[in-house]
């Protein structure tokens, strides 16, 4: 809502914003919703930018996602190459339509960045951008329709437990994700509004050899939670994009000593978060 976002901004007259608000859901939420992604998102950003620049704000970290990416390119993605006078990030980003599952979500986080540049241009405005990849931990959404995928196998693992039942895999397992600890993520996002100075995205995210099946995620809440029920996988279901693989180089070159917590450890404490929380989690 435009006069409620403007509102908020007279109300409490931010100098810097982290911008993280999105109509947000999993595979099988966009896949059924693509217009209503697309619509809430755009306005919800236009509505957070032109608000952050009537007041005057002095600095915009928005975030985006990997899915804005072709589903056609080249792997890793990386911002690590100059094209004309833009980065490699952003023809990359413009080079080819999105995958068709969440192409509603992805367009619209697309043209966050086409604001950016936009506001930079005509008005020197300091709105940047993060590309994080798959993110989780505690306070995630945890809800099985409309969470992401690894809250979602927390949640259903968990379920699977406590009720006694199979544990079911949608998909084959086999697509590959790169998933970042939001405690990790938060500690990036306050370096990138105190520290970093482009307007370009930069990619958030652990190293090319962190990349995990979801097979594996799933495994690895399945030693968490002590799951010790049979595990099947149901192929009937859509696997979504195969891989997404992206690049932390230029993340590494700003902060090459940067420690990301160890994924396992990471699932560990997500889940006993969840365990300990699970009456008032989001679910």
């Amino acid at each position: 809502d435009k006069e409620a976002t403007d509102k908020i901004f007279a109300t409490h007259k931010p100098t810097h914003v982290i911008h993280l608000a999105a109509k947000v859901g999993g595979l099988y939420a966009n896949l059924d919703g693509n217009l209503e992604f697309f619509r809430d998102n755009m306005r919800i950003n236009d509505n957070v930018l032109k608000a952050s620049f009537d007041h005057k704000v002095k600095k915009v970290v928005s975030c985006l996602s990997t899915c804005i990416f072709p589903d056609k390119t080249t792997y890793p993605i990386d911002e690590t190459m100059v094209c004309g006078t833009v980065t490699q990030l952003y023809c990359k980003v413009h080079n080819g339509p999105p995958h068709n599952s969440n192409f509603g979500y992805s367009y619209a986080k697309r043209m966050i960045d086409v604001l950016n540049k936009g506001y930079s241009a005509q008005h020197n405005c300091q709105f940047t951008s993060v590309v994080p990849t798959n993110v989780f931990g505690p306070h995630d959404n945890f809800n099985l329709q409309a969470g992401h995928v690894l809250p979602g196998l927390v949640h259903k693992i968990y379920k699977a437990k406590k009720d006694g039942t199979d544990f079911v895999v949608w998909g084959t397992g086999k697509p590959r994700r790169q998933f970042i600890y939001s405690l990790d993520l938060a500690r990036l996002i306050i370096w990138v509004l105190k520290e970093y100075p482009e307007t370009d995205p930069i990619i958030l995210s652990v190293g090319e050899e962190d990349e995990v099946s979801i097979q594996e995620a799933a495994e690895a809440v399945i030693k968490s939670v002590g799951f010790e029920g049979k595990v099947t996988n149901d192929t009937s279901k859509s696997d979504g994009q195969f891989k997404k693989t992206a690049s932390n180089a230029k993340l590494r070159k700003y902060l090459p000593d940067f420690k990301f917590t160890e994924f396992k450890q990471a699932i560990k404490e997500t889940v006993d978060w969840f365990d300990k929380n699970y009456e008032t989690a989001r679910k």
